[in-house]
């Protein structure tokens, strides 16, 4: 109910924002409502993020990705407070209309299942069009849903045929929430810890639309590795360059 309460609010004031501004600026500066909506929901569940090591502002134009485990990481990112930033998330969430008015206001672009490949792709299409035009960094989990097996899901190509056709460097960040405190698929976290552990940019220059499904595997196989270090307590984890 709190969750929903705190959503209701920031809803309400960037509605508001956005007719005082007549929408000028909050395309730039919504950050200035997600960020603290985020980290006041992770504090109404008892919930530290801790992010190792602190993430870089970045210079350019990113494709940041991460691992989908739980309700938790949306808010976790958002607290993040990634500038010029916009996210893919699940159209299914349109439904909520909290969601639904913090989303188009945010500019989210809103994906469909995996069994509407010709929808998907023209989402794709039209969502890089808007990035090459506005120069906005963009997040997304190529796993495209919460996996909450505690397993490294398989991983799309969306992501990789952005940052080729954006020529962006890519950010992989992986989300690691305590075991009690990860509600999965629900709604009841905490209290516990939410670390966000921050990889080394990928340098994608090298990259082609066509070599997606290689780049998507390398990528993936890197997050599987990662997730070994993190859970055999190794010191750092960060991920490899490409």
């Amino acid at each position: 109910m709190l969750t929903l309460l705190v959503l209701a609010v920031f809803a309400i004031l960037m509605l508001g924002f956005t007719i005082l501004t007549v929408g000028i600026f909050l395309r730039k500066n919504f950050v200035w409502f997600l960020a603290p909506c985020g980290r006041l929901i992770l504090w109404f569940w008892k919930l530290r993020l801790e992010v190792i090591p602190a993430l870089p502002v970045p210079d350019r134009q990113t494709v940041f990705v991460f691992n989908h485990t739980s309700t938790i990481d949306i808010f976790a990112l958002s607290a993040l407070g990634l500038p010029n930033t916009r996210f893919f998330l699940s159209g299914f969430l349109r439904k909520n209309p909290m969601f639904a008015i913090l989303g188009y206001l945010t500019g989210i672009f809103w994906t469909v299942r995996q069994h509407y490949p010709e929808k998907r792709a023209q989402i794709f299409h039209n969502a890089c069009e808007t990035l090459k035009r506005t120069g906005q960094s963009v997040a997304l989990s190529p796993e495209g849903v919460r996996v909450v097996s505690g397993e490294v899901g398989a991983f799309n190509k969306g992501a990789f045929h952005l940052a080729a056709a954006l020529q962006a460097p890519m950010r992989p960040l992986f989300i690691d929430i305590t075991g009690d405190a990860n509600p999965g698929f629900g709604w009841n976290a905490g209290p516990g810890v939410v670390r966000i552990w921050v990889g080394d940019v990928i340098d994608t220059a090298h990259w082609r639309p066509e070599d997606a499904a290689q780049n998507k595997e390398e990528v993936r196989n890197m997050y599987v590795d990662w997730k070994n270090r993190i859970e055999a307590g190794a010191e750092g984890p960060h991920a490899k360059q490409s």
